[in-house]
């Protein structure tokens, strides 16, 4: 049996009441549903804002990271007053001031093979507000394992992709994309940067799908990608076929369980430049410093020239990392030679290029520019 409305919530929904898609009906619906939300940051802001203004009856958060200041410019959740606090806290705050007849559940913790079926289980829908290929994965094959739509959406700089994977009546994430990318090939957010009004536009849409499914009116993107492109105001659809060698929603699926996928990815389950090459490979910021008072270094900037507006080390030789390949005529194996990026992780890449290519004599700046701007020479800026 469905929930009953108050009188305070009558008054509340009254606009949705007037819609006949929705009524009394649909927002007891709404009430008595419930909705996972997997991340916080960009997507997950409007995505619970605009749930919880619906009246979607339980929300869960899953993240485990804190408010950054550089997270401002489209967390619209979070505030200056929640930096360093956690993202789960901060953001089932807004959305208890916003409608406080609503249950917020947080769960602070990396969602992983290990808990993600024990935390999804309890909830009606799943949203991907994740922004990594290991977590894209793993919710998706939750999803199908628990016979659960999955509201999915991605961001990228200007442009965002929207769909619905609902093995039951269509498509699996993995029918659409079975392989994972090559590690590196497609930059993150931290890497590329994102226009911060973009995860709004797509965060909303990426709501408005979940309400609809929930409510069961109108035609859910299921089956169909949607691609927005906001520098020239586009909307594209592709239709989705489901793929009957799928390995994880086809007849013959063999992926059974949960399995690690960040080494199916290659890649780490965050989106966090952890700027480490490893044991062996990396070089702090003190260590440059300190080398570069008796030894001569080669300083090799793998960032894109924009970037150098921001802050820049000196006599740097900048070979973006995306040509690099294409331009070890330029560089001397002989030389001892220091990479770096922003945060380390593309210097990382570029150190394993560059091994690959013979350089023997290469270390990789642990942190990034960012960590000499910390450490070092605190008059540059950190990004």
């Amino acid at each position: 049996m469905l929930p009953e409305l108050n009188h305070e919530e009558i008054l509340r929904y009254s606009r949705h009441l007037l819609i006949p898609e929705v009524g009394l009906e649909g927002q007891r619906k709404l009430k008595n549903s419930s909705a996972l939300i997997v991340g916080t940051g960009g997507l997950g802001s409007p995505v619970s804002l605009y749930l919880a203004a619906a009246g979607v009856g339980r929300i869960g958060l899953v993240d485990y990271d804190v408010v950054d200041s550089s997270n401002l410019q489209r967390q619209i959740i979070h505030g200056t007053s929640t930096i360093g606090k956690l993202k789960v806290d901060s953001a089932k705050t807004k959305l208890l001031d916003l409608n406080p007849d609503i249950q917020v559940e947080v769960y602070n913790e990396p969602f992983t093979s290990e808990n993600a079926l024990r935390i999804a289980q309890e909830y009606d829908i799943i949203l991907d507000g994740t922004d990594n290929f290991p977590t894209r994965y793993l919710t998706n094959d939750v999803a199908v394992f628990l016979g659960k739509p999955n509201v999915y959406a991605s961001i990228f700089r200007f442009d965002g992709q929207v769909s619905v994977f609902y093995a039951k009546e269509g498509p699996c994430y993995r029918c659409l994309f079975p392989e994972p990318p090559p590690p590196g090939l497609v930059p993150s957010c931290a890497e590329g940067g994102v226009l911060g009004v973009l995860p709004g536009t797509v965060g909303t849409l990426q709501a408005t799908e979940a309400l609809k499914v929930l409510l069961g009116i109108g035609e859910p993107l299921i089956g169909k990608l949607l691609l927005y492109n906001a520098l020239d105001m586009s909307f594209d659809f592709v239709k989705l076929k489901k793929n009957p060698n799928c390995r994880v929603c086809g007849p013959n699926a063999d992926i059974k369980e949960l399995i690690d996928y960040e080494e199916f990815c290659g890649v780490p389950g965050h989106d966090h430049e952890d700027g480490s090459a490893g044991a062996g490979f990396d070089i702090t910021a003190k260590e440059l410093s300190e080398s570069m008072q008796t030894n001569h270094l080669k300083l090799l900037d793998v960032r894109e020239p924009h970037e150098l507006q921001i802050s820049a080390l000196p006599n740097a030789v900048n070979i973006p990392l995306g040509q690099l390949a294409g331009r070890l005529a330029e560089l001397n194996s002989a030389d001892d030679m220091v990479v770096f990026c922003k945060g380390g992780t593309r210097s990382a890449r570029a150190l394993e290029l560059l091994a690959s290519a013979g350089f023997k004599k290469v270390k990789n700046l642990k942190g990034g520019i960012n960590a000499w701007a910390k450490e070092v020479d605190t008059n540059l800026p950190v990004y």
